[in-house]
């Protein structure tokens, strides 16, 4: 039995669709999207939290969401912490540029976020996004000690989790209220977002990297 409230049934569309999904995964299902989410960039975590947050309606329900979202992308970011120690920098690198719909410049920009920042790029990267899907990978590439790695991931997954499932729960009312014109709000973000892309590819804008640019031992970056 789910621990979150029902979902709007007497409305169709997109808006409609996506709440009757969380409601029918539950919490556990809504940790395992952002589990998808973590290691599969394009699925939104805003959309499947902030929905979760609409249908809170228990101090209960709003720690069970939070808190299965928060193991999904602690489980996500262990992936790609292991991943970038097994590859080293130019491999981790180009495998994240050929995941679908990645571009070079997302890849760099995670990259050169956790150069600048070092350690606190974990904690803070959880919390932007595209980054907070990659920022695990450098972390495994300097070998960031892996108990430092999981602190600030959980805590700023923790942050970040928490604020999507408020925002869902402050806006429930006017969302409930307005699904069919939120319909058009969210078909308008996917078609420039496909625009947006295929503009990109056809400029000649996605490109392949030549090597990532982490500071390494020269031991190791021999083995990468």
């Amino acid at each position: 039995m789910s621990l979150l409230a029902a979902a709007p049934t007497d409305e169709g569309g997109i808006t409609a669709w996506l709440l009757q999904l969380v409601d029918t995964l539950g919490p556990i299902g809504v940790g395992f999207s952002i589990l998808l989410e973590t290691v599969v960039p394009p699925i939104p975590s805003e959309a499947v939290l902030g929905a979760a947050g609409v249908l809170i309606d228990s101090p209960w329900a709003f720690l069970a969401v939070v808190g299965a979202a928060t193991v999904g992308s602690v489980l996500g970011a262990i992936f790609f912490y292991y991943l970038g120690r097994a590859l080293g920098p130019r491999r981790s690198h180009a495998f994240l540029d050929r995941l679908p719909l990645v571009e070079t410049e997302d890849v760099d920009k995670t990259f050169a976020w956790f150069e600048r920042h070092g350690r606190s790029a974990v904690f803070f990267g959880r919390m932007v996004p595209i980054v907070r899907s990659f920022i695990s990978v450098p972390a495994g590439v300097v070998r960031m000690p892996f108990g430092q790695f999981l602190l600030f991931t959980a805590a700023g997954s923790l942050i970040w989790n928490s604020v999507l499932v408020t925002l869902g729960w402050l806006a429930r009312d006017f969302i409930e209220a307005n699904l069919h014109y939120l319909d058009y709000v969210v078909a308008a973000v996917v078609i420039l977002a496909v625009v947006w892309f295929v503009w990109k590819k056809a400029t000649g804008r996605l490109r392949r990297p030549a090597s990532a640019g982490l500071d390494l031992p020269a031991d190791e970056r021999d083995q990468a």
